[in-house]
């Protein structure tokens, strides 16, 4: 619905200065809409302006002399992919997309390592059964299995290689421990092969779900650092939920949530009281943030937790306004600080730039100096 300055020229051009028996046939609604509030032009759409277009469209190549079929095609093309290269590069949620996406692969791999960290319990409680009791965690009991490996070879040796890797002298010579008094029955050298390669997948994809979690976390600090410093990691809840899928930004800052309640009470469930914390939760988040900061976040989820602790213990909460004017004061020095390091930088970036600039004037003065001198 936006007439572009080229259309515009076009139009201005064929169309003749009066105008008010003019009627313009158009495919798309709103750009007649556009086309009659810029330059007062009746437009027309549907019906024999969609059969005339039609047939336009059909014989461009009879009706403009120079133009062939296969030019045409081309043309087209072309044009297709430019749209879809600017619908992509224009796509205001594009970010939000990539947060998106990398909270369902999170939550994608959450469930794979679960289920390939209990087939590995599995597999190789048959050697060693007591282990599960002394590791519950998933990722370190892989750890440990793979470094074990055949328990009857585990001795005083291995004691500080399973103290880095469980992080607890006491639990690794629990392990060595249980390892000699074991009811488990003994493991062929190929079954030992294929546990170490199979945890060792899992310790990777361990691996690669912390990167992609410092990932997300250096997405939402860029994208939305006011709401992750309000809630943190339950945002995952938050985006996740398909009922609060309203989620957008304002200069790439400020969040704003749309959408049902029960999503996002879901969410917050892990603090006390799902239903209390919804009650304070959902006003404070729609609320904007033109700084580039989290000062917002974090005001505010002092709010949320001064309001959580009034229903324990009576205390009465600061005053929203309150709050919000010291937020404020502290985002105005956060960003009067960033503004003075950028001048900073750029005036150190200015004086390399003349320096250079002098260094390369004194370079082609010498040769012209030595001319001189040569021709005298």
């Amino acid at each position: 619905g936006v007439l572009h300055e080229d259309l515009r020229l076009l139009l201005d051009t064929a169309l003749p200065p009066k105008r008010k028996k003019v009627v313009l046939g158009v495919g798309d609604a709103k750009m007649g809409a556009a086309v009659l509030e810029e330059l007062g032009v009746q437009c027309q759409t549907g019906g024999v302006v969609a059969e005339l277009m039609r047939g336009i469209r059909l014989h461009f190549p009879a009706l403009v002399r120079g133009l062939t079929a296969q030019s045409a095609a081309k043309a087209q093309l072309g044009l297709g992919h430019s749209y879809s290269r600017a619908k992509v590069k224009f796509n205001v949620h594009r970010v939000d997309n990539m947060i998106i996406q990398s909270i369902s692969l999170l939550d994608q791999l959450d469930k794979d390592i679960n289920t390939f960290s209990m087939r590995v319990r599995e597999w190789y409680g048959y050697h060693f059964p007591e282990l599960i009791k002394i590791v519950p965690e998933n990722s370190m009991y892989c750890r440990v299995a793979k470094f074990i490996g055949n328990r009857r070879e585990l001795s005083e040796e291995s004691l500080e290689g399973l103290e880095e890797i469980v992080m607890d002298s006491a639990k690794a010579q629990a392990i060595l421990e249980a390892s000699r008094s074991s009811m488990g029955m003994d493991i062929s050298p190929l079954d030992l092969i294929n546990i170490e390669s199979f945890s060792r997948r899992v310790i990777s994809l361990s691996d690669y779900r912390k990167g992609l979690q410092e990932y997300l976390r250096s997405k939402m600090s860029q994208v939305a650092p006011s709401l992750s410093a309000l809630i943190g990691e339950v945002v995952r809840g938050i985006w996740a939920c398909s009922a609060v899928m309203g989620i957008f930004f304002v200069n790439s800052i400020s969040p704003r949530v749309n959408g049902d309640d029960s999503g996002l009470s879901r969410a917050r469930g892990a603090l006390r009281g799902s239903g209390v914390a919804l009650g304070v939760l959902a006003p404070l988040c729609p609320l904007p943030a033109e700084v580039p900061t989290s000062v917002f976040g974090d005001k505010l989820r002092e709010q949320v937790e001064e309001r959580l602790a009034f229903y324990e213990t009576g205390e009465p909460p600061r005053k929203n306004l309150e709050v919000m004017k010291e937020a404020v004061v502290e985002a105005n020095e956060v960003v009067a600080e960033v503004k003075r390091r950028q001048e900073k930088k750029e005036k150190k970036r200015k004086k390399r730039e003349k320096r250079r600039l002098e260094a390369l004037a004194a370079a082609a003065e010498e040769p012209a100096e030595n001319s001189v001198m040569e021709a005298e």
